[in-house]
């Protein structure tokens, strides 16, 4: 058998058509535009050109993109101060801090001083207890692409054996969290469960976010399975050539075996082109959702978890 492609590029495409509809409606009828403050510390390039991509799907989807660029040596006063003012702002409805932070700043700090209703990124201890305890809260933006992704390919996920391979604050555990929210069996395995293999064999879904290339292999996977690759990783590629400086070029994979695991599956994120859209699709969704329920209205449906 060859798994079914979950295309998250195209799945991506369709959310943030959503959120533009949503949007337009909110600007028509309530005079509402919501607006996504993202705050870059330092010149990280990688971390630049998300940040640029961040403020260019913003726009096109007709909310408010407020970027602040601050320089590396940015004292930690400084920097709460600011989240403090877009915290008061009423123009801006979700706040992100893009991390990683330079090594001088409290992460956990900077991130706990956004307020809970605008931390679109969910990595507040008060969304993340939330989310815990089952109740409204913003969600993490990769684990909720993958859940839409996921109850798009299945439709109910209640009774599901899954196994989260991972256990990131980031990723792995509100993972776990959603599944368990839709009625599934939900096993949180790593690098170090003992015969891992075999617990991965006995899954309906697996999501793997460990940050290895090629972990999981083919031969893990249950037949008809659903496989969702969080990973991304960079590796050799010898056949693409070499660099003008005499490097190998690299290119992107998984931390699953996908030429393996496709034969298997029953569905299967590529990577590239498979969960990576879906974060920016959700960070959208959920400054809008973050701007609806500031003003008491009814959340976009099909965009939150």
């Amino acid at each position: 058998m060859t798994a079914t492609l979950i295309d998250g590029k195209a799945f991506a495409a369709t959310v943030r058509g959503k959120v533009a509809t949503h949007v337009a409606r909110l600007k028509e009828a309530q005079g509402i535009t919501p607006g996504l403050a993202v705050v870059l510390v330092g010149d990280d390039p990688a971390s630049e050109v998300y940040v640029r991509s961040k403020g260019k799907q913003t726009v096109e989807v007709g909310m408010n993109s407020y970027e602040h660029k601050l320089p590396a040596e940015t004292s930690e006063e400084d920097l709460l101060a600011l989240i403090e003012r877009l915290n008061a702002d009423k123009d801006v409805h979700g706040i992100l801090v893009q991390l990683p932070l330079p090594a001088h700043l409290d992460e956990a700090l900077v991130i706990n001083a956004i307020n809970p209703a605008k931390d679109v990124d969910g990595f507040h201890i008060s969304n993340v207890g939330l989310l815990g305890t089952g109740q409204k809260a913003m969600v993490p933006c990769t684990p909720l692409g993958c859940l839409m992704m996921l109850r798009d390919h299945h439709g109910s996920l209640s009774g599901l054996n899954a196994v989260v391979i991972g256990r990131s604050n980031i990723v792995g555990k509100p993972m776990a969290q959603l599944l368990l929210g839709d009625s599934c069996t939900v096993t949180v395995a790593h690098s170090r469960t003992k015969d891992l293999p075999e617990v991965v064999k006995r899954a309906d879904i697996v999501v793997a976010a460990v940050g290895r290339a090629h972990f999981v292999q083919g031969d893990w996977i249950k037949p008809g399975a659903s496989v969702i690759d969080v990973g991304i990783n960079r590796i050799p590629a010898p056949e693409k050539g070499s660099h003008e400086d005499g490097s190998v070029k690299t290119r992107l994979v998984g931390d699953v075996d996908f030429e393996a695991a496709k034969d298997v599956a029953g569905a299967i994120t590529p990577v590239p082109g498979g969960v990576g859209p879906m974060t920016i699709a959700c960070l959208l969704a959920n400054t809008l959702t973050a701007c609806c329920r500031v003003h008491g209205l009814a959340e976009p449906e099909g965009l939150t978890a």
